[in-house]
């Protein structure tokens, strides 16, 4: 397998960071429903200095992906995908990059407004303050990293949805092309 992406194959820079990221919004979403509900322990604060680690590490790896989308391309919407299909795959990629920027961001700004002490990036290293201390900016920085999340979450169930109806019903590659090579065979469409 390659590294570049190719037109019928994304490569496996692609594909690396595309599950690294899943993976790790997947944890930081799950770790955000449930860390309100953690006692004010040293835990506690340990848990949303990780929160915040990952939230920068996913946005620098969302920097990375794009990037590396801009310099090796992307494939070539699989052959016989209606131009409709195409439009609104392509809008949802964006759309997604979008949001995985707003989210770390505004959880970057909210913490800088909250007028809380600079938190160090996985105890290492320590973040720059965004903003002044600023109620009005926390409160909107938090809605938006709040609302952000559950309108990925819309945005995910509809992009892995459309791959899997690719698969299912239009038994095209479109999702496996997107997977680590072996994992899942393409199926083949039925003849007339």
């Amino acid at each position: 397998m390659t590294t570049k992406n190719t037109a019928q194959q994304w490569g496996s820079v692609s594909k690396s960071l595309h599950w690294l990221i899943a993976l790790l919004i997947l944890a930081l979403g799950i770790v955000g429903l449930v860390m309100g509900e953690f006692p004010k322990t040293p835990k506690y604060f340990w848990i949303y200095t990780m929160h915040k680690s990952i939230g920068i590490t996913v946005l620098v790896l969302v920097a990375a992906r794009l990037g590396w989308r801009l310099y090796a391309g992307a494939p070539e919407p699989v052959p016989g995908t209606p131009g409709w299909q195409e439009r609104v795959a392509s809008l949802t990629h964006w759309l997604l990059y979008v949001m995985m920027f707003a989210i770390p961001l505004s959880g970057w700004l909210y913490d800088s407004a909250s007028g809380l002490r600079p938190f160090k990036l996985f105890g290492l290293v320590e973040m720059p303050k965004l903003v002044a201390p600023s109620e009005s900016a926390a409160q909107v920085s938090h809605l938006i990293h709040e609302w952000g999340f559950w309108a990925l979450i819309l945005l995910v169930l509809g992009h892995a949805g459309a791959a899997v109806f690719h698969h299912v019903h239009q038994r095209d590659a479109t999702l496996t092309r997107m997977l680590p090579q072996g994992w899942l065979s393409t199926p083949q469409k039925e003849s007339a």
